[in-house]
């Protein structure tokens, strides 16, 4: 693969961790995420003004773009690329929110979005192959937390729970939920910055 000769040094470092990580490598993954996380969640933390917000944003952006990588090209620059599915995604958070104090106004118009995203975003069945390797990989490094911490982890971030649905589900307060939930955080951002440093 062509590297435009315009690319920075870090640019040129993110397209040879973004290959790696194409082929599954967690250490490729870890090194990507431990180089933009700071920064996507600063910046994230500017748009929506609350730190827990901000930090299920930033694992959720590079949740996304890893699922997508194999549509990054190199023709721009991979952090361009990943700050801009963090903007999206937020923006994205912010109308959501916005419209929650109604949840049944409109919620016909809702459904029928969401259905006409799925029809036209379904993926081929070697993308499906792709994706389920990315998980995989990254669930290898969920693994290694302790139960309590792997459970908040799958219901927040894999089911797509809400704290106060975790709240019931585990049968604790809303505010352990988000304690706990942000002690796996850090305790997962560690893992990843250490297979990206071994």
């Amino acid at each position: 693969m062509e590297v435009n000769n315009l690319f920075s040094d870090n640019a040129a470092a993110d397209l040879a961790l973004v290959e790696l990580a194409k082929k599954g490598s967690e250490k490729a993954f870890a090194g990507l995420m431990n180089r933009y996380r700071d920064s996507i969640y600063f910046m994230l933390l500017k748009m929506v003004n609350n730190q827990s917000d901000a930090d299920d944003l930033t694992i959720e952006a590079f949740g996304k773009a890893f699922r997508n990588l194999d549509l990054y090209t190199p023709k721009f620059a991979f952090s361009t690329w990943l700050f801009k599915i963090a903007t999206n995604n937020c923006v994205d958070f912010i109308r959501k929110k916005q419209s929650l104090p109604a949840p049944f106004e409109g919620s016909q118009d809702f459904g029928d979005s969401i259905a006409g995203n799925i029809q036209s975003d379904l993926p081929d069945p070697e993308e499906i192959l792709i994706n389920r390797q990315k998980i995989e990989a990254l669930n290898e490094v969920v693994n290694q937390l302790k139960p309590k911490y792997r459970k908040l982890i799958n219901l927040r971030f894999y089911k797509e729970y809400s704290y106060s649905e975790i709240s019931e589900e585990l049968n604790i307060p809303i505010g352990t939920v988000k304690a706990e939930l942000s002690r796996a955080k850090t305790l997962l951002y560690n893992i990843l910055i250490k297979t990206g440093n071994r």
